[in-house]
């Protein structure tokens, strides 16, 4: 019960995030963009494994390697993204507080 109410919040928290960062840039998103982050939202609050690379964003909006490029510099000036890694390790992953919640064991219970 304990980690189902973790679990519970979290979820609340993100989708609170999730709609106060979706208000914020409700106008400034162009089609690709948007499809993404949806698609990161998606992925709930534990977020997208490893982040979003570059290639994902591509496969994702099937944009071409200079305008995946900018659309990614805009997500992170917009604060919608944030940028982590260099070159080909470089992620992306969501500016909103994500809470991954850790198994409750019977120890802890006690």
């Amino acid at each position: 019960m304990i980690e189902a109410q973790r679990r519970s919040l979290a979820q609340v928290e993100f989708i609170i995030g999730k709609a106060r960062l979706l208000e914020r840039v409700r106008s400034t998103l162009n089609a690709r963009q948007e499809k993404a982050v949806l698609r990161m939202f998606a992925a709930g609050p534990d977020g997208v494994t490893g982040g979003l690379s570059a290639g994902n964003y591509r496969g994702i909006t099937s944009a071409a390697p200079a305008t995946a490029t900018r659309d990614l510099a805009d997500l992170v000036a917009l604060e919608v993204l944030r940028r982590t890694g260099e070159r080909k390790a470089t992620r992306y992953h969501l500016c909103v507080p994500l809470k991954p919640v850790a198994t409750v064991t019977i120890a802890e219970i006690r």
